[in-house]
């Protein structure tokens, strides 16, 4: 995974570990979204109309994450084990902090996040040969 495009954000919610943690969930989910519709838009996905954007808090965040296995599982995604994997880690920076809060500027790092997740997704692993960022 490179992560060392997250240093170059200076909102003080990225320097932290939790708030790097809600970002790459951001990413996370947002590819699961893609992932529940045939064409990929986020608006239609059932995990989209879950979310309560702008008002989430660290429970919501760590309940939406728990339940990436079962969604990955559930929809058969592309990329599964790199969105375990990111999902893994995102958890492990938002344990790091049990103070941490999301409040504005994490739902903000966590909307930004969702939004471009494949973008986001593609500069953490990288395109491999032959694949298709279009694809779920």
């Amino acid at each position: 995974m490179k992560l060392d495009f997250l240093a170059k954000f200076a909102d003080p919610v990225m320097q932290t570990p939790a708030g790097q943690g809600a970002f790459l969930a951001g990413v996370v989910l947002g590819m699961v979204a893609r992932g529940q519709t045939k064409d990929g838009s986020i608006d239609g996905a059932p995990l989209f109309k879950q979310m309560t954007f702008g008002r989430m808090k660290r429970r919501d965040l760590k309940r939406h994450l728990a339940r990436v296995p079962e969604l990955v599982k559930a929809y058969d995604l592309n990329y599964k084990d790199l969105i375990r994997k990111l999902a893994a880690y995102a958890g492990e920076l938002i344990l790091q902090d049990e103070g941490f809060e999301l409040g504005v500027d994490g739902n903000f790092a966590f909307a930004t996040a969702f939004m471009n997740a494949r973008e986001y997704f593609w500069t953490i692993f990288g395109k491999q040969h032959g694949e298709n960022d279009e694809g779920n």
